[in-house]
């Protein structure tokens, strides 16, 4: 019941995401659907691991290769599933408690929450460049072929 309750938080969150970006009408809730199993992967995996960043990174993998899949399936770029997908993931709790901690001059919580802030952020990052590369490389060498 958790994971039913977080994928539509997930999905919600996504959703709300995708309307203030102006996804296309038909893929609002394809972007939903991919930001729901984003955030329960990064659920499931927090469980399992208790790491944040792993966590991190292997959900905005999943949400790649899920905007990968629906980028050539649904005939859009895979940003418009990919960006408000990815949004449920982004550390702005970290980041606020990080600029909190700086204001009120507790400079040790403010480098734990900033490191942790910049690795979740990294992993997001890395995640959809491997998977947006490997699609890439796949394209490049399908081309090489038919010249």
């Amino acid at each position: 019941m958790t994971y039913l309750y977080n994928f539509i938080v997930g999905l919600a969150c996504a959703i709300g995401f995708a309307v203030l970006f102006n996804v296309p009408r038909n893929s609002i809730v394809k972007t939903g659907i991919a930001g729901g199993i984003g955030w329960v992967i990064y659920i499931l995996f927090n469980t399992i691991t208790d790491s944040t960043v792993l966590s991190t990174f292997v959900a905005s993998a999943t949400i790649a290769l899920i905007g990968e899949i629906f980028a050539i399936k649904f005939k859009n770029p895979a940003t418009v599933y990919i960006v408000p997908a990815i949004v449920p993931l982004v550390p702005g709790h970290g980041l606020y408690y990080t600029m909190l901690s700086i204001i009120e001059k507790d400079y040790e919580a403010a480098a734990k929450y900033g490191g942790e802030s910049i690795l979740i952020s990294v992993a997001i990052a890395g995640a959809l460049t491997i998977i947006l590369s490997i699609n890439n490389f796949r394209k490049v060498k399908k081309s090489q072929r038919l010249n």
